[in-house]
């Protein structure tokens, strides 16, 4: 772990050189343990549990007190700062002692009233920065996953599996949606997994035409679709499996519907690698379930990329300002849907990891046909 963490912070310093910074304050959750080590994460948006400075040749994760042992028996490599005062403060002190001026910060991450704070605070302390907005630095060498990296993965979605299956195997009329949630959030737990990727969706009937639908007092019913979607967290890495289900016999139109998506499934899977456009893969899906009359009915990207964030980059996606070229080693979700208002939707979502040749699908719990 040591090598892999000098090794990223060796390729970050690197393009801070080449975005001509002299530093990066960190403040993503994820960025943060990538760099660092520190597992700690926050419940409450307002508050931190440390932010990172990171120079050309120092490297300093600043916390308070209730973090300050957790953050000194994990970030090794890292001077851990404890703030009385203010992040504020603190951070004017490091900036003065080691003549940065140059730093860039987390834009997509720092508040705008935690930035107004920390730039006022080093303004009155008189030490003149100029501060500049990143994004995606850290993100960026997040994308191309190592092998143990992988291996995290593949345990959380082991379990994730596990859990699908025996929860799935229970499901029987007149349970509510919350019901179902619950059984996956305890069983998850009790089985190993280290709290969620994020809370399941559990969406019957009529309100599985919500892709990201909250679970409801809504019960199950026979001739319905049931749409789950879960993950396990191992290792701080996450999973991310959809699958949809129905109670008793399937209806005509949920065989129609449900062989469509898993057609623009099967179809990505096969074709999608490193090297390819996101604009391109996303399309491959798209234009099949275009043709079938239901373009209107598949309203999100074809996938995202999965490690410690549950959605991080690349997105697969049909819009031009988010295209990217796909990277080898990079994780991936294929999840094509269809969303009917008023009848529900079928969604299917497999994790792949990029190859320079192919995709190789990493999810191997079976589909409603098999």
């Amino acid at each position: 772990m040591t090598t892999n963490k000098n090794q990223r912070l060796a390729a970050l310093r690197d393009l801070l050189v080449a975005q001509e910074l002299e530093a990066l304050l960190v403040a993503s959750p994820e960025n943060r343990r990538y760099l660092s080590g520190f597992t700690a994460r926050e419940e409450i948006f307002t508050e931190t549990c440390g932010w990172l400075l990171l120079t050309l040749r120092e490297a300093f994760l600043l916390t308070d007190f209730r973090y300050q042992e957790w953050a000194a028996q994990e970030a090794a490599g890292f001077e851990v700062k404890v703030y009385k005062e203010s992040m504020g403060a603190a951070l004017a002190e490091l900036l003065a002692a080691c003549r940065i001026r140059r730093v860039g910060f987390e834009s997509a991450y720092i508040s705008y009233g935690s930035y107004q704070r920390v730039v006022e605070a080093v303004a009155r302390s008189g030490w003149q920065t100029e501060w500049l907005p990143q994004e995606g630095l850290v993100e960026g060498l997040r994308e191309i996953k190592t092998p143990e990296e992988v291996a995290a993965i593949r345990q959380a979605l082991r379990l994730t599996e596990k859990v699908f299956a025996e929860v799935a195997g229970m499901l029987t009329p007149g349970l509510t949606e919350r019901q179902v949630a619950w059984e996956i959030e305890r069983r998850l737990k009790e089985q190993g997994s280290e709290g969620l990727a994020f809370p399941p969706i559990v969406a019957a009937g009529p309100n599985s035409a919500r892709p990201h639908h909250q679970p409801t007092e809504y019960a199950l019913s026979a001739g319905e679709p049931v749409i789950i979607d879960m993950g396990a967290r191992r290792e701080g890495y996450c999973a991310d499996l959809t699958r949809t289900v129905i109670l008793g016999d399937p209806t005509l139109r949920f065989k129609e519907i449900y062989r469509l998506v898993r057609q623009a499934q099967a179809q990505a899977e096969a074709v999608i690698k490193a090297g390819m456009s996101s604009l391109e893969a996303d399309a491959v899906a798209r234009d099949i379930i275009s043709r079938a009359g239901y373009g209107e009915a598949f309203g999100h990207s074809l996938g995202h990329g999965v490690g410690l964030a549950v959605h991080e980059a690349p997105s697969l996606s049909p819009f031009k300002e988010r295209a990217t070229v796909l990277k080898a080693g990079s994780v991936v979700t294929v999840e094509p849907g269809v969303y009917l208002p008023g009848w529900g939707g079928v969604r299917l979502e497999d994790m792949v990891i990029l190859h320079p040749d192919r995709a190789e699908v990493l999810t191997t719990l079976g589909f409603y046909e098999d």
